[in-house]
């Protein structure tokens, strides 16, 4: 049974190098992020960020950045990583 993070299943539909067991306990985000020629996820080249100027409007390295659900990242302030929602999480 899949969880709210993507956990529980694999999202692979071609091939994968990476263990049944890993695929099923890591985040969809970090499945999608993986090259097809290593997880196919049919997902393109990965997931995207969702910060401005294609991820440079933020500190947070790229590859977390297309790992993380979009929940995640849209709760950052906008100080740390800008999506351009106005500061982030509530406080």
């Amino acid at each position: 049974m899949q969880n709210e993070h993507g956990q529980g299943v694999s999202h692979a539909t071609g091939g994968s190098k990476v263990p049944d067991t890993v695929q099923q306990k890591a985040p969809q985000g970090l499945e999608e992020s993986l090259p097809n020629k290593v997880h196919d996820t049919g997902s393109g080249t990965g997931r995207q960020t969702h910060a401005k100027d294609g991820g440079d409007a933020s500190i947070v390295p790229k590859p977390l950045q297309k790992a993380v659900p979009e929940k995640l990242e849209r709760a950052l302030p906008d100080s740390i990583h800008d999506t351009g929602d106005h500061g982030g999480a509530k406080h």
